[in-house]
C-alpha cells in the first residue's frame, strides 16, 4: 500500500474507533483495543515511573500476555530498575521485553555517557526513540499512559490517535485526572515508585530529572531549566524529528563536546 493511502487508512481507522469507544471507560477502552481485530497487534510501552502502575495493573487484569517494553536508557535511577522488577512480580506481568540502545550507535555516539549534557534531543533519540522505534516495528499500534492534564499539549488528547502516519496510539486514561490515579492505587493497594515520595512525581533519566517543589508543575524537574517537555518528538533546526540524529548533526553535538572538554 502506498504511503499516503497508508496514511490516509490509519487516520480514517483512528477516526471511526474514536467514534465507537468515545464514551467509553478506560478499563472498556483498553480491553476492547487488546481485542478488536482493527486495532491490531498491541504492545504496552511503560517507562515504571510515577504513574505507570496504574496502567500495568490494568493490563495485567485484563491480558498480562500483553507485550510490555521498557525502555532502560542505561541512565536511569536505581529506584526505577527495582520498581520495574517489583511490579513484574507482583503483577504477574509474562511479557516484559526490556529494550536498549543499540551499543555500536551508543559507543559511536556517546561513548563517555556525556552527551545528555549537550543534547538532550540527541540522548533522548539515541536511548529512547530510536531502541523503540525498532522494538514496535512488529505491532500496529501501541498503548500509552497519557493524559490530558499533563500539559496543554494534551489537552484534547483521543483515545486513538496515529503515530506518524505508521501506527496507532492508544492512550486509555486520556480523560483521567490526577484523582483519578490517586484513587485507582489507594483502592487497588498498588506499590508507588519510591522517588515519588521523595519529590518526583515524574520520573525520567536521573541526569534530566530533579525534584519538584510544592506549587510546581509535576513535569517541572524533566529537562529543567530548558524549553523541552517530550523525549519523542524533537524539534532540530525548526523541524520535527523522530529518531536520532542525522549523522552531520550527531557530529556537530559531538564536536561541541570535544571543544567544551
Amino acid at each position: 500500500m502506498p504511503l499516503d493511502d497508508h496514511a490516509t487508512g490509519l487516520a480514517r481507522k483512528a477516526a471511526a474507533l474514536n467514534d465507537r469507544y468515545r464514551h467509553h471507560s478506560a478499563t472498556a477502552v483498553l480491553e476492547r483495543a487488546l481485542k478488536d481485530p482493527e486495532v491490531g497487534d498491541l504492545a504496552l510501552v511503560s517507562s515504571f515511573g510515577a504513574e505507570s502502575v496504574v496502567l500495568l495493573h490494568l493490563v495485567s487484569v485484563i491480558a498480562p500476555g500483553t507485550p510490555v517494553l521498557f525502555i532502560d536508557t542505561r541512565m536511569l535511577f536505581a529506584e526505577t530498575l527495582a520498581y520495574q522488577q517489583e511490579l513484574a512480580a507482583t503483577l504477574n506481568l509474562t511479557d516484559i521485553r526490556t529494550i536498549r540502545a543499540d551499543l555500536t550507535l551508543l559507543n559511536r555516539d556517546d561513548p563517555d555517557g556525556t552527551l545528555h549534557q549537550f543534547s538532550t534531543d540527541a540522548c533522548c533519540g539515541l536511548r529512547k526513540v530510536e531502541p523503540l522505534e525498532r522494538a514496535l516495528a512488529g505491532f500496529d499500534g501501541w498503548i500509552t499512559g497519557r493524559k490530558r492534564f499533563q500539559n496543554a499539549d494534551r489537552a484534547a488528547l483521543d483515545f486513538f490517535e496515529v503515530e506518524a502516519d505508521k501506527r496507532l496510539k492508544v492512550n486509555p486514561l486520556a480523560h483521567w485526572d490526577r484523582a483519578d490515579l490517586e484513587d485507582y492505587m489507594v483502592n487497588n493497594r498498588l506499590p508507588r515508585h519510591p522517588l515519588v515520595a521523595k519529590g518526583y512525581p515524574s520520573i525520567g533519566c536521573a541526569p534530566c530529572t530533579t525534584p519538584v517543589k510544592p506549587g510546581e508543575d509535576p513535569r517541572a524537574g524533566r529537562w529543567r531549566g530548558s524549553a523541552k517537555v517530550e523525549c519523542g518528538i524533537h524539534f532540530i533546526n525548526g523541524r520535527a524529528v523522530r529518531g536520532p540524529l542525522p549523522a552531520e548533526e550527531a557530529q556537530a553535538a559531538n564536536a561541541n563536546k570535544e571543544n567544551a572538554a
